[in-house]
């Protein structure tokens, strides 16, 4: 259970950092209130997944979902760069992740 929770810790995450993009540089009430609502959701299902799982294997999935979500939607809806270095890059973070995993 706490890996599910931590998976969505992850994604509220990704949720965040994609939402600072909408802020404007908190300009704009709605996108504001929502990314602030995110990291809270987010903080909060870290520190419940962290009640069973080590630490450090915790915040390095838990950012390792942030960083390859947001990667992938900065490229999906902002159109940021395609190239084998990235694309690798990306794929590297997702094996460490499975890697964390499968050793926890």
């Amino acid at each position: 259970m706490a890996w599910i929770v931590l998976f969505l810790a992850g994604l509220f995450e990704v949720g965040w950092a994609v939402g600072l993009k909408y802020t404007d540089g908190f300009t704009r009430v709605w996108p504001t209130i929502g990314t602030i609502a995110a990291m809270a959701v987010s903080l909060a299902l870290l520190g419940l997944a962290l009640k069973s799982l080590p630490l450090g294997t915790a915040y390095a999935v838990w950012t390792g979902i942030g960083t390859v979500g947001t990667a992938v939607l900065g490229i999906w809806l902002f159109g940021e760069s395609v190239d084998a270095v990235r694309l690798g890059g990306i794929a590297m973070i997702a094996g460490g992740i499975a890697a964390l995993k499968l050793a926890a």
